[in-house]
């Protein structure tokens, strides 16, 4: 999942990161094949390198240390108004099938279950050039309309967005545990399946008929390509107990 978000990174993106994960991907991209990308976080840090150190949040010292600067959330948030954001990563609890997501309520066994809701996820959602979704592969997380729109994809429609005078570019891609996915004409497909994992396998999971990438006639779907060498030894440095990528 990380180097499949990482490669989601095109060298010389200003990248929004969020937490988990993406504090990974960031560093990964920052240090392979995307050297001139600029990250900024919600805390109001720039950073255009690695951490000197394992982050578990975007406060801890060792991203405050050495970044390009450390202003406040304000000015990362302005940088989303101007359309100075290229990408965005987002984590969601639901997601159906234009790519508006939930992280805000749930049903579960006939009750409602209160989530922590939006924080800075609607903003990226809204105004970043394209975002990438990474969650757990649960079959209760798809859903054919989410239980709350937290954080806008394509809305009703393809054309939700620009009626609507949205911004960003919206859902780019998602990756899961078990495969990634693109969105062509506002609506999710199937791009890769993680190794060892199958076509009907991920299909199952989904309340709806999911199209892959050969139904919009892009090819086929493939493998995901595995991390290099030289990407697991990364990963492992920037998180050497394996706190978010075990």
């Amino acid at each position: 999942m990380v180097s499949a978000a990482a490669r989601g990174i095109e060298d010389g993106d200003v990248a929004f990161v969020g937490m988990r994960l993406p504090l990974i991907a960031f560093q990964l991209a920052v240090s392979t094949h995307a050297p001139n990308a600029l990250s900024v976080f919600e805390s109001g840090v720039v950073r255009d390198d690695p951490a000197d150190g394992f982050i578990h949040t975007m406060y801890d010292l060792p991203n405050l240390n050495c970044a390009v600067s450390t202003t406040d959330m304000i000015d990362t948030m302005s940088r989303l108004q101007r359309g100075d954001v290229d990408i965005g990563f987002l984590g969601v609890a639901e997601i159906d099938r234009r790519g508006n997501l939930n992280t805000t309520r749930v049903q579960a066994d006939e009750r409602e279950i209160r989530l922590p809701g939006s924080s800075g996820a609607c903003d990226i959602a809204n105004m970043a050039g394209r975002t990438v979704i990474l969650m757990a592969h649960e079959s209760r997380r798809f859903v054919e309309d989410v239980h709350y729109n937290t954080s806008p994809g394509y809305g009703e429609s393809e054309e939700w967005r620009t009626e609507n005078d949205v911004t960003g570019g919206g859902p780019d891609a998602l990756v899961t545990t078990k495969a990634t996915f693109g969105f062509y004409n506002g609506e999710l497909f199937l791009k890769t399946t993680h190794p060892g994992v199958s076509v009907n396998e991920v299909q199952a999971d989904f309340p709806w008929e999911l199209q892959t990438i050969g139904d919009i006639g892009q090819g086929k779907v493939e493998e995901t390509s595995e991390p290099t060498g030289r990407e697991l030894s990364l990963i492992r440095k920037f998180d050497p107990e394996g706190f978010w990528t075990q």
